[in-house]
């Protein structure tokens, strides 16, 4: 595949890289981006529609809000068969827009940070069947770690997102906690408690969290009440707290 032609829409941190890693792969690779300039090896264009003209392949990753207009100002200009495959992280309904505007599109999550990974970063793929299978085999052949998700465009990046639910919502438990130990005086022992308990996780972890969360639901409202005013008495602000705390809540008050 190394006579693959492929446009990169946005040049930043992840588009840098992916861009790089084509050019590194053999690919022959145009971007554009009006704030970054193309890496080595990669062709400048002066528009999107510039950079998609003789493309094969098409990677989007702008960002979510500019993922229609990229897809709206390039139509004119993309040639017949030619793949769009939108990389950004947007909501199932923006992928679904986008193969309602056009042919041949490829909704791509992106299931890891980029940085360090680059064109490796597993990719979670869903859309029209011929364009995710010759995405799949064209990435795959140039080194990316491609999954097929069967379903429309925005199966693939519903899974992602879902997934966010979790990863960025310990995050922010995480973020918050260690604020508060933090102003308590007591960071230190608090990560090596966090640590221990995520080395700790196993398949039966998802059973016991969510059962127990149900079955314990008022004793441990009473629980985040009490941890709430300790923050406040920290001067640490809540968040995630109080999240937890309404969710308590309304578990206490199901039927």
């Amino acid at each position: 595949m190394s006579n693959l032609r492929v446009a990169v829409l946005g040049l930043g941190e992840a588009g840098g890289e992916i861009a790089r890693d084509l050019v590194a792969a053999g690919a022959d690779v145009r971007g554009f981006d009006p704030l970054v300039p193309p890496p080595a090896g990669v062709a400048p264009r002066t528009s999107d529609a510039d950079a998609v003209r003789d493309a094969d392949l098409v990677l989007s990753v702008n960002s979510a809000h500019d993922a229609v207009p990229a897809l709206e100002s390039s139509l004119d200009c993309l040639r017949a068969g030619t793949i769009w495959a939108d990389l950004n992280t947007a909501a199932p309904s923006v992928k679904r827009e986008l193969a309602r505007r056009a042919t041949h599109v490829v909704d791509v999550a992106l299931m890891a940070p980029v940085p360090g990974k680059g064109l490796r970063t597993p990719m979670l793929i869903s859309g029209e069947d011929d364009a995710v299978a010759r995405y799949a085999e064209a990435l795959t052949a140039l080194g990316a770690d491609v999954t097929v998700q069967p379903g429309p465009a925005g199966e693939a990046i519903s899974r992602k997102l879902l997934r966010s639910v979790f990863y960025k919502g310990l995050a922010a438990a995480v973020v918050e906690a260690l604020a508060a130990a933090e102003a308590a005086g007591c960071e230190d022992w608090l990560r090596d408690n966090i640590g221990a308990e995520l080395a700790g996780f196993d398949e039966r972890t998802i059973d016991r969290l969510v059962t127990g969360t149900r079955r314990h639901a008022r004793r441990r409202a009473d629980e985040m009440a009490a941890a709430a005013e300790q923050l406040r008495a920290l001067g640490v602000p809540l968040r995630i707290s109080t999240a937890a705390h309404e969710l308590l809540v309304s578990l206490t008050d199901a039927p």
